[in-house]
């Protein structure tokens, strides 16, 4: 069902096409580019100055420091900028590629994405349990996590892609069979692949240990794979397989954490309290899940009609762009986009997810600091928290770090992130800039909250 629509103006330029980049991308591209070439040149012409004094303590020594005995180096104000504006210029560079090859950017996609996000807290948490040996520590720390996870996802979305595409927009039971069959068979062998190269090195460091548990976590990934499959009939080869693996890969990373609670083995830094907690998921991640529900009550009627309409939430006709959509707003003001999508956006995935994570990681965050005694590495976020504790010398309260500001500035945050998003509207070739603005913000709020509750059960 779709409805009549205004006529285009000729007032207004027709917005580009997906498959060509706007001036602002091609220079940012080739921008790119050239930073990579200046990068690469001053390491070979001086090395000294551009790694050995500038790069190295700047970025890697303390990925080192995190990695080693003593563990939980703090992020400095000269890293945390260097990976801020990495991390924007990494979502506008990458949504003009995805967008040109035509990358899905549904909410089957924002679920892929987000079980990916999950995957990282969960193999962070085993590294801050000295699960990993010394020699692939650094691969868990962040940001190479996230570098690391990424080249996992590439592989796996290219290979997903590749063996299952033929069968994509076919919904017939021999089509999604022969599909899901193929896909089966292609993760399974990259799960046992990602079981080989990253946790059977560590069973060797921890002799003491019989790794039962954690083996026949790898079997339950198995069937939570071909569940994943099974349950995703119908979807793109690409995301079907993105989640699947993803959805896996966590199953078999949370089945090490069931080990570590069996039969902890011993550590380097000796940093585990050996007290196993599960009230604290209560709080971080109970709360949050209950306004989710909220929220997707309120917007799912809504979001429901506006599939049926043929469009996407907050995404304006492929032939209209902002200027003309917001200068004729009187003209627009009955479009399904306009009237449905302030709630329909609230039952999406990403906005839960940004809610989510962002909850999370304000209460694990207060949880852990408050009443747990852990520290806070970024220096944002700790600025707040030391703020929030002289506010506890001036109210003369006498309850923990006055981490409980932080999780009140991160619930105002939430605010902000629901209304900005339900009433942010974007062109048809902006999907993808808005998917990868979601996807930065669930791996800075989503992916530490969850690295924190896991540490708090675990007691690392």
């Amino acid at each position: 069902m779709t409805m009549s629509e205004p006529s285009q103006s000729s007032d207004y330029p027709v917005p580009l096409p997906d498959d060509q980049y706007s001036p602002v991308e091609k220079a940012l591209i080739w921008a790119a580019i050239g930073l990579t070439f200046a990068v690469a040149a001053g390491l070979v012409l001086a090395f000294d100055t551009v790694w050995t004094e500038t790069l190295k303590p700047i970025i890697w020594d303390p990925v080192v420091k995190d990695a080693g005995v003593a563990g939980d180096a703090g992020y400095t104000p000269q890293n945390t900028a260097i990976y801020t504006l990495s991390m924007l210029a990494c979502v506008v560079l990458f949504q003009a590629l995805f967008r040109k090859w035509k990358l899905p950017t549904d909410e089957r996609m924002t679920l892929a994405l987000i079980a990916w996000v999950c995957l990282a807290p969960v193999l962070r948490v085993l590294e801050d349990a000295d699960f990993f040996s010394s020699s692939r520590d650094v691969l868990f720390i962040s940001p190479i996590i996230h570098l690391h996870l990424a080249a996992w996802l590439i592989g796996v979305a290219i290979l997903s892609h590749r063996v299952g595409r033929r069968f994509d927009g076919r919904l017939d039971d021999g089509a999604q069979e022969a599909q899901a069959t193929l896909l089966g068979g292609l993760l399974f062998v990259v799960l046992l692949g990602h079981w080989y190269l990253l946790y059977q090195p560590a069973y060797a460091s921890h002799s003491s240990v019989s790794f039962t548990l954690a083996t026949g976590g790898l079997a339950v990934a198995f069937v939570v794979l071909w569940g994943s499959l099974v349950a995703t009939r119908g979807w793109p080869a690409i995301t079907r397989g993105m989640l699947a693996f993803a959805s896996s890969a966590v199953v078999l990373g949370v089945a090490h954490w069931v080990q570590f609670m069996a039969t902890p083995w011993a550590q380097e830094s000796g940093k585990a309290s050996g007290d196993i907690t599960f009230w604290p998921a209560l709080i971080v991640l109970g709360l949050p899940a209950i306004v989710c529900v909220v929220l997707y009550r309120m917007g799912k009627e809504d979001a429901q009609q506006l599939r049926l309409t043929g469009y996407t939430a907050g995404v304006l006709p492929a032939h209209v762009g902002i200027k003309q959509w917001e200068d004729e707003a009187d003209a627009w003001a009955k479009h399904p986009v306009e009237f449905l999508s302030n709630k329909a956006l609230l039952a999406h995935p990403m906005v839960l997810g940004m809610v989510f994570g962002q909850l999370c990681d304000g209460f694990a965050t207060m949880v852990g600091i408050d009443m747990f005694g852990y520290g806070e590495k970024h220096p944002v976020s700790d600025a707040v928290i030391q703020f929030g504790g002289r506010l506890n010398e001036s109210l003369g309260l006498d309850w923990g770090e006055g981490a409980w500001l932080f999780a009140l500035v991160k619930a105002v945050l939430v605010g902000l992130i629901v209304w900005l998003f339900v009433q942010m509207r974007v062109e048809h070739r902006q999907q993808h800039f808005r998917l990868l603005i979601v996807l930065a913000v669930l791996i800075v709020g989503l992916a530490p909250g969850l690295r924190d509750i896991g540490r708090l059960m675990l007691g690392v």
